[in-house]
């Protein structure tokens, strides 16, 4: 026990636990325990500088903040407007219509935005009202937005992927690949569960406006808004730019579809935009920073040696390391956001990566769907949050509905667990592996 207590690797634990649990913002906790530590046991104070600009300056990162800075440009575009329009006309009245309509375009807004919470913001403040004038309980609308917005950062392009890949080092392309086909799958779960609730509880769709002719016309009106994903991922798997450069692309294409082709953005709303663009990116920066010390200062003291030793003194079999992990992570995902668990997890989990040969693309996608579940679990839950404010709703009210979906992302997630051959199709078919 007095051994412990002398070990650097301890207190770095103990330093950014215990002001996270006082609710000292996350940043603010990673960074305290790394400066303590190397104060305190002299690993060198005058390096923590360059490690926290070390964490940062690097090219893939420069597509957070143009990524960021496009999902708000989409969004006030009106972009959401018009995908929802059409998908509502394509589901119908179907049982479950309006919730599977929604689930449906969370998938689209992930391949424009890349935020979980965004997503929610976008798309919930049209759907949710429209679903409980339907007819839809409140909570369950609530739910559904909230847990599929999720898809997010799963669905190609996601800031998620961008951070995964500067922590790994595998191709931003290839993961982002990689994430399509595991989104669709756990979107279809979603929507299953969706339907059963719905047609336990007598939900329907809105009917259709005018048949077949109705689709057409929301079609042409979504025209511009159905290409934004064609322009950015053709561009990335055509080889006409690089997934940094794409997310710049994407900004000036919102822009123009914005401000000439809906004519929604002038002079006004572009400085609001820039304004919370430089808000949202300084804020996941200095996360990035910050946990980037941490993860640095976690290798000095042999924390990550430690901990990764300790997980493979487990079990020998694959199987139950992973699960354990996911189990690791799922409780991460109640206490930190996205950018913090992938800072913190990663360095400790690429050990037991190389140790089973698990494929880093594979494997980076299965973390980011644990990402996605912690978006939806308190307390952190910034989904649930964002729906609360939305629906004047508590989180105790918003649980009971979230439940069925959680499970449903679980289910999913251990399908693609058993068959990676899911998620890895498309990078081998796209050369990209």
């Amino acid at each position: 026990m007095k051994e412990l207590f002398h070990d650097p690797a301890f207190w770095t634990v103990v330093l950014f636990v215990i002001p996270l649990l006082l609710r000292v913002p996350i940043a603010v906790s990673l960074g305290f325990a790394s400066i303590a530590v190397a104060y305190f046991w002299d690993l060198g104070v005058d390096m923590t500088s360059y490690n926290f600009f070390a964490s940062i300056v690097k090219y893939p990162l420069l597509a957070v903040p143009f990524f960021i800075l496009a999902g708000n440009i989409m969004d006030k575009a009106s972009i959401a407007d018009k995908i929802i329009d059409f998908i509502k006309e394509l589901v119908g009245s179907l049982t479950g219509g309006l919730a599977i309509a929604a689930i449906g375009v969370a998938v689209f807004w992930g391949a424009v935005s890349g935020s979980t919470s965004a997503t929610v913001a976008a798309i919930g403040a049209i759907l949710i009202p429209g679903m409980v004038q339907a007819g839809y309980d409140k909570p369950f609308a609530t739910a559904v937005i909230s847990v599929a917005s999720g898809l997010a950062i799963i669905i190609p392009p996601s800031i998620t992927f961008i951070l995964y890949a500067v922590i790994t080092g595998v191709s931003v392309g290839a993961i982002f690949a990689a994430g399509f086909l595991p989104g669709f799958v756990i979107a279809a779960f979603l929507m299953i569960s969706a339907w059963f609730t719905s047609r336990k509880k007598g939900y329907r769709g809105a009917p259709r406006s005018n048949g077949v002719k109705g689709i057409l016309i929301a079609g042409r009106k979504a025209f511009w808004a159905l290409m934004t994903p064609v322009v950015i991922l053709g561009g990335i798997y055509g080889g006409v730019f690089t997934p940094t450069e794409a997310a710049s692309v994407a900004c000036f294409y919102g822009l123009f579809v914005g401000a000439v082709i809906y004519r929604k953005i002038g002079w006004k709303e572009l400085y609001e935009i820039l304004i919370e663009s430089l808000n949202s990116s300084a804020a996941v920066m200095l996360v990035c920073t910050c946990a980037g010390l941490y993860s640095w200062i976690g290798s000095t003291v042999g924390m990550i040696e430690k901990a990764s030793g300790l997980l493979l003194g487990i079990s020998p079999n694959q199987y139950i390391i992973l699960f354990m992990i996911y189990f690791i992570l799922f409780i991460g995902g109640m206490l930190l956001d996205g950018v913090s668990m992938l800072y913190v997890f990663m360095p400790i989990l690429m050990p037991l990566m190389k140790q089973f040969n698990w494929d880093p693309v594979w494997f980076g996608v299965m973390v980011t769907t644990m990402v996605a579940i912690g978006t939806i679990t308190p307390p952190v839950a910034m989904n649930l949050y964002v729906g609360c404010r939305i629906s004047n709703l508590t989180i105790e009210e918003l649980t009971p509905p979230v439940i069925p979906l959680l499970l449903a992302t679980i289910v999913a997630l251990i399908v693609l667990t058993f068959v990676p051959s899911i998620t890895l199709f498309l990078p081998k078919l796209l050369g990209l592996m």
